[in-house]
């Protein structure tokens, strides 16, 4: 923890104590004058620019209304003019043929004028003739169908005692386009009575085209509209332009009305707005030039300006940030700067600390004069820098606490040493936990013990019950003995002296185990010695042949000849074969097995081509074999599946075998039953 607190703690010493710039009135002021001032210019020149914008778009408006109004006269004048004209056709009186010429002299002269008709004063046509431009206007619809104008036009015309319009309709062409038409029907009369009627069919579009000029169709998108804005014909094309002008003008016809629109694009505008705007131009690229050349200077000022309270703001939030506390003291011992976290370690505040007078107030009144003798030593130089060192502060309410101090002398810009920093750090809640943690160590070591001693006392009880058995066996066996020849009849001594033997055996053997499951409990490292496979199944035999005759088991044990020796612990091990073969014949114990053969098999394990040798231990049986949902339990502790077990022989074996450096394993056997191996080092093998 120090370690880690030092080097936080590291850069601390050249730490300057730096309150943030504050914007000085004229700072302020002049900011506020550069501000008006470049708004003002930047307003006076997008006013200027406004104002050569609206004038040019005036001028081309101007222009466009000028244009529209030419443009209704001359088509006003094409009507009247084709009007006389056609008045002039009955001048004469013609017949129907010498009519039908002078009317086909017409229409060649005027293009907009698709039909000419003379009709009497019931409209019953006389004679007609279409246009010689284009295919016959009415042979695909039929006149019958634009009656209903005709007539409307006629009315308009016997209304007004003159020339009168219809309005305009759609007629489809064969090509699959169409005409936009209107009938203009002229009276004919014989003092007060009309005799007949002249109809001209206008093509609205031909009409356009016909009356207006090629510069103004050049630069001008022409169309006769509707009221609502429909467009009946349109001539001319409009180009892309940056801004569209539109002007509108209404004509009045007798009997009806069509208003005349012009769509232009901005084209290039006069001289002096050209010149006006250039001049504007001009005047704004040198204002802002004198006002750039002007700004440079405060712009640099203003930007150190900037970073330096931008990097004396970021040390004052650093240090206000930090929860470590941080005290700087001049030469002489006086307190000149503490930030919020040392103030809120000792409950005092900035004030009280940078207060003058000695001893400082955090200080113990019964530790002042050794801290005013360590300070001294401190400020002379007699202590390498930055090495921390713990202390006992006061707060204010007068509880004690732990601090870490790391002091480090203050280095000013100049490079020369102006006085000491501190950096202190509140250790009273480390101390809490070291001591929890030292008190919960304390427990788990306390509940280690216990747990072992009941590891201990298990492994003993099982271990032990083996042994015991057949002490209890070979005792019984020599009562029976001293039972069956009460008066020494018949020589029994050999006998007895072979039980007392095996009674010796076995205990020395429980003593081992004894001792074994000690050391196992307690973690030491056995003894191992080389022991031969032979010796080991000598030593477990006669105590599975016993178990045998009882359960009807025939035992059969068999080693490979040039098995090498192992390199155990030769009672564990002996422990394990014993375990292995009584489960395994305790397997067999059903009335439903009637072939119950118990197989122990050592061989030289298959090493796969490494040279570490390792010795093979198997333990067949003949049994039912061991299900799926005890397969995956098998080896844990206190899980059996019989009614007396305890749980703990296999999770012995195993932990015996791994300790070796083995692994036990089991396998299905054939035809039916289970196969228990496990491996052990050959000797001499590390």
């Amino acid at each position: 923890m120090r370690q880690e607190f030092q080097a936080q703690s590291a850069n601390v010493g050249s730490l300057q104590v730096l309150l943030p710039a504050e914007r000085s009135p004229s700072t302020v002021r002049r900011r506020t004058l550069w501000s008006s001032l470049v708004l003002l210019v930047a307003a006076l020149l997008a006013m200027l620019v406004w104002l050569a914008g609206i004038y040019e778009a005036n001028q081309v408006q101007a222009r466009l209304d000028r244009d529209v109004a030419e443009a209704v006269s001359d088509v006003r004048a094409v009507f009247a003019h084709n009007a006389q004209e056609l008045q002039a056709l009955q001048y004469t009186h013609p017949t129907p043929n010498t009519w039908m010429i002078d009317a086909g002299t017409m229409l060649r002269e005027h293009r907009e004028i698709l039909r000419i008709e003379w009709r009497d004063s019931t409209l019953r046509l006389q004679a007609h003739v279409d246009t010689p431009f284009r295919v016959p206007a009415f042979d695909h619809q039929g006149r019958s169908d634009v009656q209903s104008e005709v007539a409307a036009a006629c009315a308009n015309a016997r209304r007004f005692s003159g020339p009168a319009y219809a309005s305009s309709y759609f007629v489809p062409m064969v090509d699959g386009l169409g005409l936009e038409v209107m009938e203009f029907c002229l009276p004919l009369q014989s003092g007060a009575n009309v005799t007949g009627y002249l109809i001209a069919s206008y093509a609205l579009r031909d009409v356009l085209e016909g009356s207006l000029t090629r510069p103004m169709t050049k630069n001008y998108q022409v169309s006769f509209t509707e009221g609502d804005g429909t467009r009946l014909a349109v001539f001319g094309s409009i180009g892309r332009g940056s801004r569209i002008f539109t002007a509108r003008q209404l004509m009045n016809l007798p009997g009806t009305s069509m208003v005349l629109r012009m769509d232009s694009w901005r084209a290039t505008p006069d001289l002096f707005p050209n010149v006006l705007t250039a001049l504007v131009t001009a005047m704004s690229i040198a204002l802002v030039s004198v006002l750039a050349l002007l700004g440079e200077d405060m712009r640099r000022r203003f930007k150190a300006e900037h970073d330096l309270a931008d990097m004396l703001a970021f040390r004052k939030a650093m240090e206000d940030s930090l929860v470590t506390g941080l005290r700087a003291r001049d030469l002489q011992g006086h307190t000149t700067y503490v930030n919020p976290a040392f103030c809120q370690m000792v409950g005092f505040s900035a004030d009280e600390l940078l207060a003058p007078g000695t001893p400082a107030p955090y200080w113990p009144p019964e530790c002042s004069e050794e801290y005013r003798q360590r300070q001294l030593v401190r400020h002379a130089g007699n202590l390498p820098p930055r090495e921390g060192y713990e202390s006992v502060f006061m707060r204010k309410d007068g509880s004690r606490f732990p601090v870490l101090v790391i002091e480090a002398p203050l280095i000013n810009a100049q490079g020369a040493q102006s006085g000491w920093m501190s950096a202190l750090l509140d250790i009273s809640e480390q101390r809490r936990v070291e001591e929890l943690s030292r008190a919960g160590l304390e427990r788990l070591q306390a509940t280690a013990r216990l747990a072992t001693v009941g590891e201990m006392a298990s492994l003993l009880s099982h271990e032990l019950n083996q042994p015991l058995a057949v002490i209890s066996g070979y005792a019984a066996g020599s009562l029976n003995l001293l039972r069956a020849d009460p008066q020494g009849a018949v020589p029994i001594g050999s006998e007895v002296r072979l039980a007392l033997q095996r009674i010796a055996e076995q205990a020395e053997r429980a003593g081992k185990v004894i001792k074994s499951v000690h050391d196992y409990v307690r973690r030491r490292d056995q003894v191992r010695e080389a022991v031969a496979p032979q010796a080991l199944l000598d030593a477990i035999l006669p105590l599975v042949y016993l178990q045998a005759r009882q359960l009807s088991v025939r035992v059969q044990a068999e080693v490979e000849p040039g098995t090498p020796s192992v390199q155990c612990d030769r009672t564990m091990v002996e422990q394990v074969l014993l375990n292995l073969a009584r489960n395994a014949m305790q397997a067999m114990d059903s009335p439903k097995i009637l072939e119950r053969s118990l197989l122990i098999d050592v061989r030289l394990a298959n090493t796969h081509g490494t040279s570490k040798k390792w010795v093979e231990f198997s333990v067949a049986d003949l049994g039912g074999g061991i299900g799926p949902e005890v397969q995956q339990q098998l080896f844990k502790p206190f899980f059996t599946t019989k009614t007396e077990g305890m749980g703990l022989g296999l999770s012995l074996c195993r932990t015996v075998v791994e300790q070796h450096g083995g692994a036990l394993e089991f396998a299905a056997n054939s035809p039916h039953g289970t196969v228990f191996t496990f491996t052990l080092p050959a000797a001499g093998v590390a």
